[in-house]
């Protein structure tokens, strides 16, 4: 099967772009953020939004009109563009991978780094609502999520606090945890995003059957 090759910034230069721009939210959340927002069954999102959201609702001062088609083009054809491919069954999503030093700094940032991605993806998917309207897989995935959240939650403060011995296989094992807890996450987050799409779908395709055609 041909790929629909993909235009824009790769990640690395998105990443790069956004700390240039002082973006408060890191590029891992980012990701999932977008993602959610993607998924999401509000029919009221979209791309411009989501990147304004970044900043907390508006665009960061930039210096010309050059720099603005630069940040938008780089976060909508590169970065969101991207994502979207995870809206098929067959292109697994994949959290964010960087090396991981066996040390309690480590291990608190690795927890850190995956609280803050299942976060980003709830906040897309939620946009500014309290409440939406989920499929059950998707709302079971995001009950498997939010326990997650709250043990990488729990690492963070254990890590964080120097009271609490750590031995070298202490920190082995709970890295050993981190990584089955990344599986898991990237399986619950790609069948919410799955879930979300097919309703979507049956949705749109439901109204389109449904339309009353205009009176001659």
């Amino acid at each position: 099967m041909r790929q629909v090759k993909k235009s824009g910034p790769s990640d690395d230069a998105v990443a790069a772009l956004l700390e240039r721009r002082q973006c408060p939210v890191p590029f891992h959340e980012v990701r999932t953020r977008f993602l959610g927002n993607i998924a999401s069954p509000l029919m009221t999102a979209s791309p411009l939004d989501a990147v304004k959201g970044l900043w907390g609702g508006e665009l960061p001062e930039l210096e010309s009109l050059d720099a603005v088609n630069e940040l938008v083009g780089a976060l909508v054809m590169g970065l969101w563009n991207r994502l979207t491919v995870h809206q098929d069954r067959r292109a697994a999503f994949r959290l964010v991978r960087f090396e991981v030093p066996p040390a309690r700094e480590g291990v608190a940032r690795i927890a850190l780094v995956r609280r803050q991605e299942i976060d980003g993806f709830v906040e897309g998917l939620f946009g500014n609502e309290e409440t939406i309207e989920l499929p059950e897989r998707a709302h079971q995935a995001l009950n498997v999520l939010s326990e997650m959240r709250a043990m990488l939650a729990g690492i963070v403060d254990l890590m964080e606090d120097r009271t609490k011995p750590a031995t070298p296989e202490d920190l082995a094992q709970v890295l050993r945890n981190i990584q089955q807890l990344t599986i898991a996450g990237e399986t619950e987050i790609h069948k919410a995003v799955l879930s979300c799409a097919r309703a979507r779908r049956h949705a749109m395709s439901q109204s389109s059957a449904t339309r009353r055609p205009p009176l001659q």
